[in-house]
C-alpha cells in the first residue's frame, strides 16, 4: 500500500516538477552495487531530493536492508515521546558479524587500562557512529542516510572498509521534530518549487522542527540526558565508545560546508591535544571528497568544542573523535542564496560524500584511532593520579528525588559512584552516610567527571557558541565538597543503579490532618494530586513543630476534618504520594503544636488548583515554552493549557488565575539595545504582545490573576508599566582610540553571557523561597539586562550576591553591573501578583535545584501579601 500510493503521487506530478537527482549523483559512479538491494530511487518510488523523506519511511527502508543484506543488523533501541522508534543500524563484514559480540568486548576493553594491554590493534576493527539530523528541520543529514545506508549494504568494492570498520548508523536522530518539517516543506511544494527566500516553504511556523516533541533542542542533551531520545543514543554509545562520532547538521542558507577542527582557541582544555590532530588528519578526507564535486567548505572560522554536551564534542572526552557537518540548508527543496540556487538534492550530496569520505578515514588512520583510544584511558588514569583532587563527595540531606536523579544522571555517564562509608565534613557541611555520595577520581571517566564538577571561571577565549558553564552540582543544588586527600577509607558500596526514594505515610490511622514538608523535589507534584482531587489543602507561612515531626516555611497541611471529600480518598491519595513523589507524609493527631503556629491558625494559607495559560506563538522562545510545558506536564503532571499569543485579547481569560510569559522578543523592549536592534525587533516579531494585548493582560492581573514573566519578557512587563522596576543602565566603553576592524565581532561578543552559573541570596521565609534551607542558591544566567530591586525591601526575595560568579564567563562590566541586582521580584497591579524571573530556573530541564522556584509561583504565587510588595521603608 505504501509503495502503491508514493507511485500513484509520482505518475501524477509531471515531469518538470521533479527535482530529484539520480543515484549516480550522490555516489561514484565507478562504482558497481549489488542489484539484489533495493535502491531507494526503487523503494520510495521516487527519485532522492525530490520530497522530503518522513521519519516512518526511512524506518521503512532500513528494515528492508536489513531482511536482505548479510552486512546489516538492525535494533530499536528507543522511542521518542511522539512514540516514533529511533534505529541503530550495525554495519560491517559478515564475518565480522558472526563474532559481534567478541569484536564489541574487545574495543570496550581497549577502554579499560587493567585490560588494553595485550590487544592487538592490528586485528581489530575502528568503530565509527553516523548520527544524522539531531535538528529536524536540518534534514539533508536524514535524507542522505539511505543513500550511505545503501551504498554500505550493496556497494561491491568495499570488503576492506567493511572487514576493518564497524559502522554503527543513526539514520533520525530527532523522528519527532524530522517528521513536523517533512510535513512542512512537502505540503508548501508546488508544482514549480520555488527558489524565492520568502516562500512560505521556507519561513517555517513556529516552533518549527528543529526541535523534539517539548520543543528542546537534542544537540544541547548529550550531557544533560533528559529525554528518551538521548537517553537511548548514550546507551548505546557507551555500549560500543566509537572512535568516532560523526554529526550531520545545517546552518543557514548564504554559507556554504563546515566541517571541523573548529575555532581552536575554543577547545575544551580537558580534551587532549592528540584529539585536535587526529582531527585535522582527518580533515584531508573530507576536502579530498568535496574537491572531487567542487562544492566550496571551510574550517576553523565557525563553531567550537568547549561545551561537551553536543554530539560533536561529547565522544571528545569519551575517547573518541567528534565530528561535526554542517550544509548550508535550502530549508525546503530549492533556495536562492548568494552562491547561487541551492537544491536540496546537493545539500543531500554534500552530506553523502563527508559520511564516505569519514569511513575513508577511518580505514586509513585505524591503527592511529585505536591506539589514541587506548592510551587516551591509560593517559586519564594517569592524570588523575596527579590531581589535587581526589574524589568528589554530595548529596541533600532532605531530598532524596533529586540525589536520586544526580545519580542516574552520572550513571548514565558510567561515572564510577559510592556510598558514603562514614561522615566526612567539609567547611560547615557534614556529608553523612544514606544520604551522601563518593566519586574518586580514579577512574576511566575522570576527564569527564571533572567536566561535570568542576566551577571553571578563566578561560582562553571569551567566546562560546554555547554555554560556558554547566557544573552539575549546582544545577541540582546538591551540597558537595572536592576531597583534597585519599578517599579510601570513605569508599563504601559501588552504586550500580539509582534507585528512586520510597517515603512513607507516619501516624495513627486516622489524624486530624496530614502534612508534609515543602523540601521534596516532587512536592508540587504531591500537592497537585490534592489539589486536582477537590482536596482542601493549606500552606503554612511560619514554621511549626509537632510531636511527629518540625515542619518549616511551605510545608502543606490537609486537614481532614473541613474536607468534603471521603477520608478514605485523602488516605489513597497521601500513600501515592509517599510511593510516587519520594515525600515523607506525616498523619498529626492534634491541632495543638509543641512549637510554632497550631494547626488553625490563620498563618495557614489557602491554596487554590493553578489554572495555567502559558503562552505560546509569535515571539516567544520555543525552547523556554518548551522547558516549562515539559516541566508541568511531564515531571510535576500538571494540566496546562498552551495558548497563542494571537489569542490572547479573543478569549475569556477569566478561566486561568495563572499565565506564563516565557522568554521571548515581544517588542523593541530591552533597554540596552541600540535603536536599529529595537526596530529590528519590533518589526521581526510584529508586535506579538500590542498595546491591545498588554491592556488585555493588564486587567486581568488587575482582576486578582497571577503573571510570572521570564527573561526578556520580564523586561517587557517592566517597559508596558505592568509592574514598576527600574533597569541597571550598563556602561559601554567610550574610549575613542581606535581598534582593528577585524576584531569588532569578539569585542562585542566578549561582553554577552552566554550561560553561567552565579549565587544568589534568597529570603527562605518569602513564598517563592518556599523549601530552601540555605540563605544561597545558585542560578543560571543568560543575558545582560539587570534589574535594580524594588523599593520594597521584601520583594526582592532572591537578589545576586557581591561576589556572584561560581563558574561560567562574565566581563569584568557586567560583574560589576550583576552585583546586587535583583534575580526575582514581585509586583503588583490591583489584585493581582507580577512575578519576574531575570534567570531562567528550567533551562534545559537539568536545572533541579531552581524548578522548585518556578513551581512556587505557580503555586503561592497568589499568598504574596499586597502590602508586602508595596511597602516602602
Amino acid at each position: 500500500i505504501r509503495l502503491g500510493f508514493i507511485t500513484v503521487l509520482t505518475i501524477l506530478m509531471p515531469h518538470s516538477a521533479q527535482s530529484g537527482q539520480p543515484l549516480s549523483y550522490y555516489l561514484s559512479e565507478n562504482t558497481t552495487y549489488n542489484p539484489a538491494i533495493p535502491t531507494p530511487e526503487a523503494f520510495f518510488g521516487t527519485q532522492t531530493g525530490e520530497w522530503h523523506l518522513r521519519h516512518d519511511q526511512i524506518v521503512a527502508y532500513m528494515q528492508a536492508l536489513s531482511e536482505v543484506s548479510d552486512r546489516i543488523t538492525l535494533k530499536e533501541y528507543a522511542r521518542t515521546y511522539e512514540h516514533r522508534a529511533l534505529l541503530l543500524l550495525t554495519i560491517t563484514a559478515p564475518e565480522n558479524h558472526q563474532n559481534i559480540d567478541t569484536i564489541q568486548e574487545q574495543h570496550l576493553a581497549l577502554c579499560d587500562p587493567t585490560r588494553s594491554g595485550p590487544l592487538n590493534i592490528d586485528t581489530m576493527p575502528a568503530v565509527v557512529y553516523m548520527g544524522f539530523s539531531i535538528h529536524g528541520n536540518e534534514p539533508s543529514g536524514g535524507n542522505a542516510a539511505p543513500l550511505v545506508a545503501y551504498h554500505l549494504a550493496a556497494a561491491q568494492s568495499i570488503d576492506a572498509l567493511l572487514n576493518n570498520t564497524v559502522i554503527l548508523l543513526d539514520p533520525v536522530f530527532n523522528p519527532d521534530g524530522f517528521s513536523r518539517f517533512a510535513h512542512w516543506a512537502n505540503m508548501h511544494k508546488g508544482k514549480h518549487p520555488v527558489a524565492d527566500p520568502n516562500h512560505r516553504e521556507h519561513q517555517e511556523a513556529w516552533p518549527s522542527g528543529r526541535t523534539n516533541h517539548y520543543w528542546f533542542d537534542l544537540n544541547r542533551d548529550w550531557l544533560m540526558l533528559q529525554h528518551p531520545e538521548s537517553r537511548g543514543r548514550m546507551e548505546q554509545f557507551h555500549a560500543w565508545k566509537p572512535n568516532l562520532l560523526t554529526d550531520q547538521h545545517e546552518m543557514s542558507t548564504d554559507r556554504t560546508f563546515f566541517f571541523q577542527p573548529a575555532i581552536p582557541s575554543r577547545n575544551n582544555p580537558l580534551t587532549p591535544s592528540k584529539n585536535y590532530e587526529l582531527t585535522a588528519a582527518i580533515t584531508r578526507y573530507h576536502a579530498d571528497a568535496l574537491n572531487q564535486i567542487g562544492a566550496l567548505y571551510y574550517t576553523k572560522e565557525s563553531f567550537d568544542d568547549f561545551y561537551i554536551g553536543k554530539g560533536s564534542t561529547y565522544p571528545d572526552i569519551n575517547g573518541g573523535i567528534g565530528i561535526l557537518f554542517e550544509q548550508a540548508s535550502a530549508r525546503g527543496h530549492i533556495q536562492d542564496t548568494p552562491h547561487g540556487p541551492l537544491s536540496f538534492p546537493f545539500a543531500i550530496r554534500n552530506q553523502v560524500r563527508a559520511a564516505l569520505s569519514t569511513l575513508q578515514a577511518a580505514q586509513a588512520l585505524r591503527k592511529d584511532l585505536l591506539t589514541y583510544q587506548r592510551d587516551f584511558f591509560v593517559n586519564t588514569l594517569k592524570d588523575a593520579a596527579r590531581s589535587s583532587i581526589q574524589a568528589y563527595v554530595f548529596g541533600s540531606p532532605t531530598d532524596g528525588a533529586r540525589n536520586y536523579h544526580f545519580l542516574d544522571l552520572l550513571l548514565r555517564h558510567q561515572i564510577q559512584v559510592h556510598d558514603l562509608a562514614k561522615p566526612v565534613a567539609h567547611n560547615s557541611t557534614l556529608f553523612k552516610p544514606g544520604e551522601a555520595y563518593i566519586a574518586p577520581v580514579h577512574q576511566t571517566q575522570y576527564r569527564l567527571l571533572t567536566a561535570l564538577f568542576e566551577q571553571r571561571t578563566t578561560f582562553q577565549d571569551s567566546l562560546f557558541y554555547d554555554v560556558s558553564a554547566w557544573t552539575m552540582p549546582l544545577a541540582f543544588n546538591l551540597p558537595f565538597a572536592e576531597l583534597k586527600s585519599s578517599p579510601d577509607d570513605l569508599i563504601g558500596k559501588q552504586i550500580k543503579t539509582a534507585s528512586f526514594p520510597k517515603g512513607q505515610v507516619i501516624g495513627p490511622s486516622k489524624p486530624y490532618a496530614y502534612a508534609f514538608n515543602w523540601n521534596g523535589y516532587y512536592a508540587p507534584r504531591a500537592l497537585y494530586r490534592l489539589l486536582q482531587a477537590d482536596v482542601k489543602a493549606k500552606v503554612a507561612t511560619r514554621p511549626f513543630k509537632t510531636a511527629e515531626q518540625a515542619f518549616d516555611y511551605g510545608a502543606i497541611l490537609i486537614p481532614t476534618g473541613i474536607q468534603q471529600e471521603a477520608i478514605p480518598k485523602i488516605e489513597q491519595i497521601t500513600q501515592t504520594i509517599a510511593r510516587e513523589d519520594g515525600i515523607d507524609v506525616y498523619a498529626l493527631s492534634t491541632g495543638l503544636s509543641a512549637q510554632g503556629i497550631d494547626l488553625g491558625s490563620p498563618s495557614f494559607a489557602s491554596l487554590s488548583r493553578p489554572e495555567i495559560l502559558l503562552l505560546t506563538g509569535n515571539g516567544v522562545s520555543g525552547y523556554h515554552a518548551g522547558e516549562i510545558w515539559h516541566l508541568l506536564d511531564w515531571r510535576y503532571d500538571m494540566s496546562v493549557s498552551l495558548v497563542e499569543t494571537d489569542l490572547i485579547d479573543r478569549i475569556d481569560l477569566a478561566a486561568y488565575n495563572t499565565l506564563i510569559i516565557p522568554h521571548g522578543l515581544y517588542s523593541a523592549m530591552d533597554p540596552n539595545r541600540s535603536s536599529a536592534l529595537k526596530t529590528w525587533v519590533k518589526n521581526e516579531t510584529r508586535d506579538a504582545l500590542d498595546s491591545i494585548r498588554v491592556n488585555t493582560l493588564k486587567r486581568w492581573v488587575h482582576n486578582g490573576g497571577t503573571l510570572i514573566a521570564l527573561g526578556d519578557a520580564a523586561v517587557w512587563a517592566v517597559n508596558n508599566e505592568l509592574v514598576s522596576a527600574k533597569f541597571i543602565r550598563t556602561r559601554r566603553e567610550t574610549s575613542i582610540s581606535s581598534k582593528a576592524y577585524i576584531d569588532e565581532s569578539a569585542d562585542r561578543g566578549a561582553q554577552i553571557i552566554g550561560g553561567a552559573i552565579f549565587q544568589a541570596h534568597l529570603d527562605p521565609t518569602h513564598p517563592l523561597c518556599y523549601g530552601y534551607a540555605s540563605p544561597t542558591l545558585s542560578v543560571f544566567r543568560r543575558g545582560t539586562t539587570f534589574l535594580e530591586p524594588t523599593k520594597s525591601p521584601y520583594a526582592t526575595p532572591l537578589q545576586y550576591t557581591n561576589t556572584p560568579l561560581l563558574a561560567g564567563y562574565i566581563s569584568r562590566a557586567n560583574l560589576a553591573h550583576i552585583k546586587g541586582s535583583a534575580a526575582t521580584l514581585v509586583g503588583s497591579l490591583g489584585a493581582g501578583r507580577i512575578i519576574l524571573f531575570m534567570d531562567n530556573p528550567n533551562f534545559r530541564a537539568i536545572w533541579y535545584g531552581t524548578n522548585k522556584l518556578f513551581a512556587n509561583a505557580l503555586f503561592f504565587g497568589p499568598t504574596i501579601s499586597l502590602t508586602s510588595i508595596q511597602a516602602k521603608e
